[in-house]
């Protein structure tokens, strides 16, 4: 599969990856996406891949409406 699309999202701390997709699983069960492998802790955003220009919508749709992450 090809993630043609990205959004860089804010989020810092640790645990990057498994808070996302904690967070996609409730909002966005839908979506596909692509993580990096890993995250520095001192990062405060990540770069999510998308299959598909609607999907990043959809995604940063759910994300203004969801201040948790």
């Amino acid at each position: 599969m090809t993630f043609k699309y990205s959004v860089t999202l804010p989020i810092s701390g640790g645990n990057k990856l498994s808070r996302f997709k904690d967070w996609a699983e409730q909002h966005v069960p839908a979506v596909r996406y692509s993580l990096p492998p890993q995250t520095p802790i001192k990062t405060e955003t990540m770069t999510v891949r998308l299959a598909s220009l609607e999907e990043r919508q959809h995604l940063l749709q759910a994300f203004a409406r969801s201040s948790q992450m």
